[in-house]
């Protein structure tokens, strides 16, 4: 036993370290020296040389017992190499992140699966909202046993391997001591349960799959990508706990016309050269009705014009975006002979102006015919 580290420089402690010290100290090493988490070779056998020196130094009788006589024989029922318990691995995980050290009650209520469902809407019911129907599958408590899977007027009964607790421990004797592992029963599969009747509905599972309808309300302002969480609406729970949620997830179909950005509208209209060149009042469409935009004299192609409180409405806030409109001047192709006299003395020019028509400006009077007819 001369080659025993002492337990207090393992832990990195005092001789008049707390328990909750010890505690603390222990929960820290391991961690760090988990054979799952510290890959050294030298890690599972610290790890082990922790555990040790905790299992000794939390228990006052062992504590008190090292420290009058220090490491003694293991066969003498002290916290040795040959007498250390060490718990499964996964006991530890579960004191870190959740399980507080103790074991997890199988027969507790849990809480359904989050269920998440794709919805797509037009552009316009994306911008003043609407309010929906949709169907989703999901599994709900059985009605017929309530959820505990027996058939009604019997019970479950508690698992006779595991004793209702849903774990099983194995025990082997290995070099460095005897190693106690724990593991789901494999007679009730962990659940700590046996169902000798089962129910005639759900066959046992205590759920069934279902169609449910549901009412969405699309708020208006909703956006593409956009989250809408519906509480309760998901899963239902497993021995009496509550269901999941259910998230929506929005997709707008894009529109002919108009396109968004944030809070804001943006279109493409046509100008001749001469409602550019001399200015003019036209007519624009917006989301919700038409409008007159003037365009002073000499406008460019390409200049913007901003139609205040014309765009979408915020979603949490007040107010509305605006939306902004696109000037494109558009060439003419079909001229008679007296126009192009005339352009030709304008611009000083001497060439035929090119008489190609422009798909592009085709389909922007077409896009923009559909928008006053509001589609």
């Amino acid at each position: 036993m001369a080659n025993k580290r002492d337990y207090y420089d393992v832990l990195g402690v005092g001789k008049d370290a707390s328990a909750e010290d010890i505690k603390k100290s222990y929960r820290k090493l391991a961690r760090q020296y988990h054979p799952d988490v510290n890959k050294e070779a030298d890690a599972e056998s610290k790890f082990k040389e922790v555990k040790e020196a905790y299992d000794v130094l939390s228990d006052d009788g062992k504590r008190s017992t090292y420290d009058r006589y220090g490491h003694v024989d293991p066969n003498q029922g002290m916290g040795g190499a040959g007498g250390a318990d060490f718990g499964g691995f996964g006991d530890i995980f579960d004191m870190f992140f959740g399980g507080g050290g103790g074991r997890r009650d199988p027969n507790a209520p849990q809480r359904g699966n989050d269920l998440q469902y794709t919805m797509t809407v037009e552009f316009k019911e994306a911008v003043f909202g609407k309010e929906a129907e949709i169907t989703i599958p999901r599994t709900e408590s059985c009605d017929t046993c309530h959820g505990s899977g027996a058939k009604p007027g019997t019970k479950p009964e508690a698992c006779s391997t595991c004793r209702g607790s849903g774990q099983q421990e194995v025990v082997q004797n290995t070099p460095f001591g005897r190693m106690v592992n724990r593991r789901a029963c494999t007679n009730c599969s962990g659940t700590g349960r046996i169902i000798r009747d089962k129910c005639g509905t759900c066959h046992g599972a205590g759920k069934v799959k279902k169609q449910r309808r549901i009412k969405v309300n699309i708020p208006a302002g909703v956006d593409d990508g956009a989250q809408i969480r519906m509480t309760g609406e998901g899963e239902g729970g497993t021995r009496g706990g509550p269901s999941g949620d259910l998230y929506i997830v929005i997709r707008v179909k894009p529109h002919d016309f108009f396109e968004r950005e944030n809070d804001d509208i943006y279109c493409e209209v046509p100008l001749t050269f001469v409602q550019a060149a001399l200015g003019d009042e036209i007519e624009i469409p917006t989301l919700t009705e038409k409008v007159k935009l003037k365009v002073p004299a000499g406008t460019q192609t390409g200049t913007y014009f901003r139609l205040k409180g014309k765009g979408v409405p915020k979603l949490r806030g007040y107010g509305t975006g605006d939306q902004h409109v696109k000037v494109t001047i558009v060439t003419p192709t079909k001229l008679t002979d007296e126009q192009k006299e005339l352009l030709r003395q304008f611009g000083g020019l001497n060439v035929e102006p090119a008489s190609e028509q422009s798909e592009h400006h085709e389909s922007i009077f077409e896009r923009m015919k559909k928008a006053f007819r509001g589609e």
